[in-house]
């Protein structure tokens, strides 16, 4: 078991990787739930907040209806696919609206906004490279 600190909104949070790692591989057993606002629920497989990996963070998302989070300039690429619901994305003023199946890549130093303004929750897989933090998104 690895026990690990992360920064998360001005708090220092203690994590605890349970998964299993063996030569060749790495499984993870219980992803990091990291605190998010809006009854957003983060649950990171692999990142800095789960393992320490600052090179790619994969996280699996639930947006809530009417859940938002506020414009961005990161210094990460960030893909996304959606499994379930829909999820709104504003990228330097152009709105696209991503449905069940599709994905796009949003390129490091975009201005970006995500959202969900629609009926049903959004679920969602994140991947970050490198590893997504707060301090890296660059949030206004």
């Amino acid at each position: 078991m690895i026990t690990f600190q992360y920064l998360s909104q001005l708090k220092l949070k203690t994590f605890l990787f349970s998964g299993i790692s063996m030569k060749g591989y790495k499984l993870q057993t219980s992803p990091c739930e990291i605190p998010a606002n809006q009854d957003k629920i983060i649950k990171e497989h692999f990142g800095l907040a789960s393992d320490g990996n600052s090179k790619i963070s994969i996280a699996h998302m639930t947006a809530p209806s009417g859940w938002s989070e506020p414009y961005q300039t990161p210094d990460f690429d960030e893909f996304t696919l959606v499994i379930s619901g829909k999820k709104q994305i504003i990228i330097d003023d152009k709105k696209i609206i991503l449905e069940v199946g599709q994905s796009i890549k949003v390129f490091k130093n975009s201005r970006v906004q995500y959202s969900n303004p629609f009926s049903k929750p959004c679920k969602y897989i994140s991947i970050c490279t490198p590893a997504f933090s707060p301090k890296t998104a660059n949030r206004e």
